[in-house]
C-alpha cells in the first residue's frame, strides 16, 4: 500500500521538479533576471578563465581563488564536452544534468521496498529554494556523486568507497561520508580511489596541490557564523572593512584573526566529537551511514570560516538521502535545513547588499539562517548519538531485603 501511494505521488513530484528546474534555467540563461547581483558571473568569468588555464595543461598556480582539489579540474573542463554551446551555457546544462542524475538516484532508492520518496521531495523542493546559484556553481555535480556514494553504501561498499574517494578529490567534504562506514572495503576503496586520482593529476599537471596554501590563508567570510561578531561590532566603532579577498567577500581588520582561529577551534571540537561518537557507537542500522554523513557535514559547515550559499546544496543532498530511509531520525533537522535554504536565497543574492552593509535586515537574515543551521546541527548530533550509542549502565538494583536493611529510620 505504501509503495502504491508513493507511485501515485510520483507525477506531482516530477511535475514540481520540471517546473522549478525550468525556472532555474530561465534565470541562469537570463530570460528572467533574478533579484540581486548576477550569480552567473563566476561561471562566465572565473570558471571560464580557469578553463583556459587548465586546457593548457597546468593548474592556476598563481590564482588565489583556485582553492579546490585536483579533480575539480574535471568539473571546470566539462563544458568542453558540449562544443556546440558557449562555455557558460554548457556549464548550466551540465549542472542541470547533475541535478537530474541526483533526482533519478533518489527516485530509484525511494521506490524500493521499505524506502520513501520523502528524500526525492527534499531534493525537488530544496534545490530551487537556493535560486539560480545552484546551477552557477559546480557543487551540484559534487553532491550528485555524494548521493550516489551514500545510496550505494549499504549494498556495495567498494563502489561507495570509490565514489567517496573521487568526490573528495572534487571538493574534500565527501570524505566525511566515510564516518559511518563499518566495512573496511569502503575505506580501502576510498583510499585507493583518492590516491589514484591525486597521483594521476600530480604527474600530469603542475600545481595540483597549490590549493592547500590558498585555502589555509582564507579569512572570515561575511556570511559565516563568526562574521556576526563583526557585523555587530561595526555598529560600535570597529574599524575593519569588507573586501573581496581570496575569492569571497571577507572581513579584514582588527581581531579577524582571532575569530578565524576560533572557527578553526570549533571545527576541531566538532571533529573530536565525531571521533568520540565513532568510537562509542555500537548500533549501526542501514540509515546510520547517511545520518552520520549529514550530521558531520552539517557540523563542519556551521563551524567553517566560510558558509557560501552553494554549501547548502551539500546539505540538501545529504538530507535527501537520509529521508529515503523510513527509520531515519533526521526528519526535523532536514526541515530546518530547508528553512535555512529559503533564508539563504534572501541573504544571497536578493539582499546581499544589506549583508555587506551590516544593516538591520542583513544581520537579521544571517542570524536566522545561521541559527537554523546551529539548531539543526545540535539536534542532528543528539539524535545520532541517542540512536547509536548505548546508554552507560547504572549500578544494579539492590535486592529487596538489602534495600530494607539500608533504609534510614525516620526519627520521631
Amino acid at each position: 500500500m505504501k509503495t502504491t501511494g508513493a507511485r501515485r505521488s510520483l507525477p506531482w513530484l516530477l511535475g514540481t521538479w520540471g517546473v522549478t528546474r525550468l525556472l532555474l534555467l530561465l534565470f541562469v540563461f537570463k530570460v528572467y533576471l533574478f533579484p540581486g547581483p548576477d550569480v552567473t558571473s563566476d561561471v562566465s568569468v572565473i570558471y571560464h578563465g580557469w578553463y583556459d588555464v587548465l586546457s593548457s595543461g597546468t593548474f592556476p598556480q598563481k590564482d588565489v581563488t583556485w582553492q579546490y582539489p585536483p579533480a575539480a579540474a574535471l568539473a571546470i573542463l566539462s563544458p568542453g564536452l558540449l562544443p556546440f554551446l558557449d562555455y557558460a551555457s554548457a556549464f548550466f546544462v551540465l549542472a542541470f544534468v547533475a541535478d537530474l542524475v541526483a533526482l533519478c538516484l533518489l527516485l530509484y532508492a525511494g521506490l524500493r521496498p521499505a524506502k520513501s520518496l520523502r528524500g526525492a521531495w527534499v531534493w525537488v523542493v530544496g534545490v530551487p529554494l537556493l535560486g539560480p546559484t545552484v546551477y552557477a556553481r559546480y557543487d551540484v555535480m559534487v553532491t550528485a556523486v555524494a548521493v550516489a556514494a551514500l545510496l550505494a553504501g549499504a549494498r556495495h561498499p567498494r563502489l561507495m568507497g570509490a565514489l567517496t574517494g573521487f568526490g573528495a578529490m572534487l571538493k574534500v567534504w565527501p570524505a566525511m561520508l566515510l564516518l559511518g562506514a563499518v566495512r573496511r572495503r569502503a575505506w580501502g576503496a576510498a583510499v585507493v580511489s583518492a590516491a589514484a586520482v591525486a597521483g594521476l593529476f600530480a604527474l600530469a599537471m603542475p600545481g595540483a596541490f597549490a590549493f592547500l596554501t590558498f585555502q589555509r590563508e582564507r579569512g572570515t567570510e561575511v556570511e559565516s557564523l563568526g562574521s556576526l561578531v563583526f557585523h555587530i561590532a561595526r555598529h560600535f566603532g570597529w574599524e575593519g572593512q569588507v573586501l573581496l579577498n581570496y575569492g569571497s567577500v571577507e572581513f579584514l581588520g582588527p581581531y579577524v584573526d582571532w575569530v578565524s582561529t576560533g572557527a578553526l577551534f570549533l571545527t576541531g571540537a566538532a571533529f573530536g566529537w565525531l571521533v568520540l561518537w565513532r568510537l562509542l557507537a555500537k548500533r549501526f542500522m542501514t540509515h546510520t551511514l547517511s545520518d552520520a554523513a549529514f550530521v558531520a557535514v552539517l557540523m563542519f559547515t556551521v563551524t567553517s570560516r566560510v558558509i557560501s550559499p552553494q554549501y547548502m546544496v551539500w546539505l540538501v543532498g545529504l538530507a535527501a538521502v537520509c529521508l529515503c530511509f523510513r527509520t531515519t531520525r533526521m526528519g526535523l533537522p532536514a526541515l530546518l535545513v530547508l528553512a535555512a535554504c529559503f533564508v539563504t536565497v534572501l541573504e544571497f543574492p536578493v539582499y546581499f547588499a544589506n549583508v555587506v552593509a551590516s544593516d538591520g535586515l542583513g544581520i537579521t537574515l544571517l542570524v536566522v539562517r545561521n541559527g537554523l543551521l546551529v539548531v539543526a546541527s545540535v539536534m542532528g548530533a543528539v539524535r545520532l548519538w541517542r540512536a547509536t550509542v548505548p546508554p552507560i549502565p547504572g549500578p544494579p538494583p539492590l535486592p529487596p531485603q538489602t534495600a530494607r536493611t539500608q533504609e534510614t529510620p525516620v526519627s520521631s
